[in-house]
């Protein structure tokens, strides 16, 4: 099974791109998981970032394939622990849809890219950094595949 990350955003910190291929590179080939990187939307300081959005929501939109089964990062999404997440994987991997994780701009996700959306994913309920999401949600993915597979690494 494939997942993709699409993340606005193109300059993360080398300790996030470290820390993001490290977990990527963990899951090996049962999820593998690559990144897209979409340019942020231009930003003017005391207008709107409403235009910025919308470019972003078409970007993301754009990047995603037909088949693809979508999740956005949101902080107001559903929130699971990490067995619900695994058992949630192991559903997904058992229909054999690819994923698309989407973690929008500084400013959230256009409501275009909501209504695509099959579900919406809250990492916790703390507003994190959009660069942190990346490495938060990959160490998830191979934290609930260590579940599924009976990998050590997860410890209750």
């Amino acid at each position: 099974m494939r997942a993709r990350l699409l993340a606005v955003g193109t300059r993360p910190p080398a300790w996030v791109r470290e820390a993001y291929a490290d977990y990527s590179r963990r899951l090996g080939s049962r999820l593998k998981l690559t990144l897209v990187e979409i340019d942020p939307g231009q930003r003017s300081a005391g207008q709107s970032p409403r235009k910025a959005i919308e470019t972003e929501a078409r970007k993301l939109l754009a990047a995603l394939r037909a088949e693809e089964w979508v999740v956005t990062l949101d902080e107001r999404g559903t929130q699971m622990s990490t067995r619900e997440l695994a058992d949630w994987l192991g559903g997904r991997m058992r229909e054999g849809r690819d994923l698309a994780f989407l973690i929008g701009g500084p400013d959230g996700l256009g409501a275009q890219v909501r209504a695509r959306s099959n579900a919406s994913l809250s990492l916790s309920r703390l507003t994190l950094p959009h660069a942190l999401v990346r490495v938060v949600l990959a160490e998830q993915l191979y934290r609930a595949m260590s579940i599924l597979t009976h990998h050590p690494y997860h410890r209750d």
